[in-house]
C-alpha cells in the first residue's frame, strides 16, 4: 500500500513537530489497511481526532459560533460520497463513505447528513471545540445569535472587503489546515479530504472540500486531495486539474507541480496538493509557506 497524507497548506504552524507526529501516525494507520478506501478513511480519521488540524476536533468556527464539518471520498471507479455542514460530527469522512456506499446519492448536507451518520453508527453529538479554538472565538467577541448582516459585518471587519478566503496567507495558522489522504495498492486508488472550513466564514458556508473535482478527485489515473483557498480551488476544480495532468502523461509529482503553478497564475491564491498515480508514484506541491505531509510505503 502507498499512502500519502497532508495536514493543510497555510502559514508556518507554531508546533510543527507534534503535528508531524500525528501525520506519521495517520500514514501508518492507513498503510496497515488492505484496501485504498479503508486506507484513506483510516488515515483521515486519525487527523480528524487530533485538535492540531482543522478537521473534526479543533475545526474552524463559523460566524454564528458553531462548528460544521465537511468531507469527500472517491474511488478510481468514480464512486463518490460527500457530506457537509454537519454539527457535532467528528468523523465527517466516515459519513462521506456512507453516502458513497449506502445511498444512491453523491452528496448529503446539514441535519440530514447528521441523521444519516447516526443511522449508520457514526458518533454524533461530539464536542468539536479545542482549547485554541475556544480562546480564538472568545477573542472575536461575537454573539452566536447575531443576525446575518451583523455576522457579515464582523467578517468584513476581519478580512476587509476582499474575499475572506484571501489572496494572502491566512490570519491564523490553522485556517487552511484541511486534512486529506490518497492511497494506491497497485490495483486501485482512493482519495479523501476532510475539513472544518474557513475561520469565521458565514454560517452555512461550504468550501471546496466536499465538492468533487475541487477538494478531492479520483480517476483510474490518479487520486488527489487538495487544500488551501477554498473558493478559488472550487473555481478552477483543482483536484480534477491535477488528475487530468496525470492522464496526459505526467507522473504524480509533475502533475502536482503543474496544477499548483496553474492555480497560482489563475487565482493569485495559495493551495497544495497530494497525488498518487496508478503506478503508485506519490507526489505533492504547494505555494503557501508550508504543507506538512507524511507517507507510507509497504
Amino acid at each position: 500500500m502507498q499512502v500519502l497524507v497532508h495536514g493543510g497548506a497555510g502559514s508556518e504552524p507554531d508546533e510543527p513537530a507534534p503535528r508531524q507526529a500525528v501525520l506519521e501516525q495517520a500514514a501508518e494507520t492507513g498503510g496497515a489497511e488492505a484496501d485504498p478506501v479503508d486506507a484513506v478513511e483510516a488515515a483521515v480519521s486519525v487527523l480528524e481526532a487530533s485538535s492540531r488540524f482543522n478537521a473534526g476536533v479543533g475545526s474552524a468556527v463559523q460566524s454564528d459560533g458553531r462548528i460544521r464539518t465537511d468531507a469527500g471520498i472517491m474511488t478510481d471507479e468514480r464512486a463518490v460520497g460527500a457530506a457537509c455542514s454537519m454539527e457535532s460530527v467528528e468523523h465527517a469522512i466516515s459519513v462521506a463513505r456512507v453516502v458513497m456506499e449506502e445511498t444512491p446519492h453523491g452528496f448529503v448536507s446539514g441535519d440530514h447528513a447528521v441523521s444519516l451518520a447516526d443511522a449508520y453508527g457514526i458518533e454524533t453529538g461530539v464536542d468539536l471545540w479545542a482549547e485554541r479554538t475556544q480562546e480564538k472565538w472568545d477573542d472575536e467577541e461575537l454573539e452566536s445569535g447575531g443576525d446575518v448582516q451583523s455576522q457579515l459585518e464582523a467578517i468584513r471587519d476581519r478580512y476587509g472587503n476582499s474575499d475572506p478566503d484571501g489572496r494572502d496567507e491566512p490570519a491564523d495558522e490553522h485556517d487552511h489546515d484541511t486534512v486529506g489522504a490518497v492511497a494506491c495498492d497497485g490495483e486501485s486508488l482512493a482519495a479523501a479530504t476532510s475539513t472544518g472550513g474557513r475561520w469565521l466564514a458565514l454560517a452555512g458556508r461550504v468550501g471546496d472540500v466536499p465538492q468533487v473535482g475541487s477538494g478531492f478527485y479520483c480517476s483510474p489515473a490518479a487520486a488527489v486531495s487538495a487544500t488551501g483557498a477554498g473558493e478559488d480551488i472550487a473555481r478552477v476544480t483543482l483536484a480534477r486539474r491535477a488528475s487530468r495532468h496525470v492522464e496526459r502523461g505526467l507522473d504524480a509529482d509533475e502533475a502536482a507541480d503543474v496544477a499548483v503553478e496553474e492555480f497560482a497564475e489563475l487565482t493569485g491564491s495559495t493551495a497544495g496538493l497530494i497525488v498518487v498515480d496508478a503506478r503508485g508514484t506519490l507526489g505533492s506541491a504547494y505555494n503557501s509557506s508550508q504543507m506538512q505531509t507524511a507517507r507510507y510505503h509497504d
